[in-house]
C-alpha cells in the first residue's frame, strides 16, 4: 500500500529548503485528526523529499523529531508508520524539552544526578528506583559454603595471584552456558573481570581515547555516562524506540559525526526493560561493521528472560570481531562477588593489557566459588526460579502502578529482567516527585539521570525485584504524590 502524500508547500526558505518544523507540525496535525492511522505507513524519507522537493536531511530531521516525540516509528527494511498510542508513550519527553541534536556532547554529570545515585543507594530509604537484584532470591547460604569449602579444596589457588584471563574452569564454564545465547566461543576468548562495570571501562579504554566519540542508546543506563565523563570521552545519544535502539538514527549520526564506539543493552535494557529482536541485532553488528565502528555490549540482564528461550546475544552475529561482549553474575548469583567477564573479539590482547595494569586479576576466592555453584550447584535451577518470581512480581508492580497512579500513566510491560519505565503524562516533573517521595523515605530514579539533555523529565525507573508489603505502601503513596504534580 502506498502512503499518502503528505502535502506539497510553496512555504519555502532560501533556496527552497522546507523548514523542518513545518513537516513535523503537518505530520503531528494529519496524526491527530486520523489522516495516518496508528499501524499506518507514512512516506519514506526518499519520498517525501521529492515530494517536498528538500534535502533528505531535512525530512531526516523531521523525522527523527517526530520519532523521539513519540508519533513515528521506524520497522527495519519497511519504513516509517505511526505508533499505537501506548507506544507513543515508551520515550515521551516533557513538553518543550529540547529535542536531540544529532552532534557529540561532552559528559558533565551534576550534583543533582549525583545526589539522586546517592539516595538510590541510601539504605535507610524504600528503593523503587534501584537496579539491585533481590539479595533474598539469592542461594546466599550454599555460595557461602561453597566459598569455605572451594579455599580447603583449593588452599593455593586461592591465595595466589590467578592468571589475568581469570580461572580456565570458570572460562569454560561461561563458554558453555553463552551457547544458549548463541555464541560460540573458547575459553580463551573470555577475560574474567570484577564485574560488568568493569568489562565495560576496560571495553571504553581498549577502543577510545580521550576526546573520542562514543554512539549510546538513550535514555542511558547511568553508570555509563560516569565512565565516558571519567575518561573525557563525548557521548552522541541515539533514541530507542518500541524495538530498541533506533538504527536510521544511528546511521544519520554515523555519517554525520566521527563514531569511535557504540554501547547497548540489547536484552531487557535498562532502564526501558525493552529487548531487540534479532533481526535488528544483525542490522546493528552489520552497520557497524560498515564504518569499522566497534561495539560494547552489555548483557548482564540476558538470563532473566520470562520466555522458555533465552535471548540471543548481538555477539551470536558478529563475524568481524568488532563485538565486545561483557557480563556478569551481579543480577543473577552474587553482586557482592564482583565476578564478570568479557569477549572482547579482536580487542583481546589490548583489554588483557588494560586489565593487568587495572588490578592484575580478579579475586580468586570468588571464581572458585562461582565456578563451583556453576557446575555442582544447580544454577540452572536456581535461574527458573529466580526467572518465576521476577515475572511475578513485575506483573504485581504493573497492577500496583494502574491502581495507584493517575489516568496517562503507561508502562510496557518487560519480556524478563526486573526493570520498569514508567512514562507519564505531558508535563509531568519525575525530579519533583523524587523529591517528594524523599520526603516520605522513598526513592526513584527520575528520568534526567538518563541523559545529558532535558528529556525523560516525564519519566522514570522503578525496581521490580524487590516485593513486600512496604514496597507495595511506597507505591501507593508515589501514585498519591505523583497526582499531586498533575497539571
Amino acid at each position: 500500500m502506498t502512503a499518502t502524500p503528505i502535502y506539497k508547500s510553496k512555504n519555502t526558505r532560501g533556496g527552497g529548503v522546507l523548514l523542518y518544523e513545518e513537516i513535523v507540525a503537518k505530520v503531528r496535525e494529519m496524526i491527530k485528526v486520523g489522516t495516518y492511522l496508528p499501524g499506518e505507513r507514512i512516506p519514506s524519507v526518499r519520498t517525501l523529499s521529492r515530494q517536498m522537493r528538500v534535502s533528505v536531511n531535512t525530512v531526516m530531521e523531521a523525522y527523527l523529531r517526530l520519532e523521539n516525540a513519540g508519533l513515528i516509528e521506524a520497522r527495519p527494511r519497511s519504513g516509517y508508520y505511526v505508533c499505537a498510542p501506548q507506544r507513543q508513550a515508551v520515550c515521551r519527553q516533557a513538553s518543550g524539552a529540547p529535542l536531540p541534536a544529532i552532534v557529540p556532547s561532552p559528559v558533565t554529570i551534576d550534583d543533582a544526578a549525583l545526589q539522586v545515585m546517592q539516595a538510590i543507594g541510601n539504605p535507610k530509604l524504600v528503593p523503587l528506583g534501584s537496579g539491585v537484584p533481590n539479595i533474598d532470591l539469592l542461594p546466599i547460604d550454599r555460595l557461602n559454603r561453597m566459598l569455605g569449602s572451594e579455599s580447603k579444596r583449593f588452599p593455593l589457588q586461592s591465595v595466589a595471584y590467578p592468571s589475568a584471563r581469570g580461572h580456565k574452569r570458570l572460562r569454560t564454564e561461561i563458554v558453555k552456558r553463552l551457547l544458549d545465547a548463541g555464541c560460540s566461543l573458547m575459553p580463551d576468548d573470555i577475560i574474567i573481570t570484577s564485574g560488568c562495570v568493569e568489562a565495560t571501562t576496560l571495553a571504553l579504554q581498549a577502543v577510545c581515547r580521550h576526546g573520542d566519540t562514543v554512539a549510546i542508546g538513550s535514555p542511558v543506563y547511568p553508570t555509563f555516562l560516569r565512565a565516558i565523563e571519567w575518561m573525557g570521552l563525548k557521548v552522541l545519544e541515539i533514541p530507542y524506540n518500541s524495538e530498541g535502539m533506533n538504527l536510521d538514527v544511528l546511521d544519520y549520526a554515523i555519517r554525520q559525526n566521527p563514531v569511535h564506539a557504540c554501547i547497548t543493552i540489547a536484552n531487557f535494557n535498562n532502564p526501558l526493560g525493552s529487548l531487540l529482536p534479532n533481526e535488528r541485532k544483525h542490522q546493528l553488528v552489520e552497520l557497524l561493521a560498515k564504518h569499522e565502528i566497534p561495539l560494547i555490549e552489555d548483557d548482564v540482564y540476558g538470563d532473566l528472560c520470562f520466555g522458555s528461550n533465552r535471548p540471543a546475544a548481538i555477539k551470536s552475529f558478529d563475524k568481524y570481531g568488532l563485538v565486545l561482549y561483557c557480563s556478569s553474575f551481579s543480577k543473577t548469583l552474587a553482586p557482592g562477588y564482583r565476578v564478570g567477564w568479557i569477549a572482547p573479539g579482536r580487542f583481546l590482547d589490548k583489554v588483557l593489557h588494560l586489565k593487568t595494569l587495572l588490578n592484575i586479576a580478579t579475586a580468586s576466592p570468588t571464581q572458585l566459588t562461582v565456578t563451583e555453584f556453576l557446575t555442582n550447584g544447580g544454577y540452572d535451577r536456581h535461574l527458573r526460579t529466580l526467572r518465576k518470581v521476577y515475572a511475578r512480581q513485575i506483573a504485581k508492580m504493573l497492577d500496583a502502578v494502574g491502581r495507584y497512579f493517575p489516568h496517562g500513566t503507561h508502562v510496557n510491560p518487560p519480556e524478563g529482567g526486573y526493570i520498569l519505565w514508567v512514562v507519564m503524562p505531558d508535563g509531568f516533573d519525575s525530579f519533583k516527585l523524587y523529591e517528594l517521595a524523599l520526603n516520605e523515605g522513598i526513592s526513584i530514579a527520575p528520568g534526567n539521570i538518563f541523559t545529558l539533555s532535558d528529556r525523560y523529565r516525564n519519566c522514570f525507573r522503578l525496581n521490580a525485584a524487590l516485593w513486600s508489603e512496604q514496597i507495595e505502601q511506597a507505591l501507593e503513596t508515589l501514585g498519591r504524590l505523583a497526582k499531586t504534580l498533575i497539571k
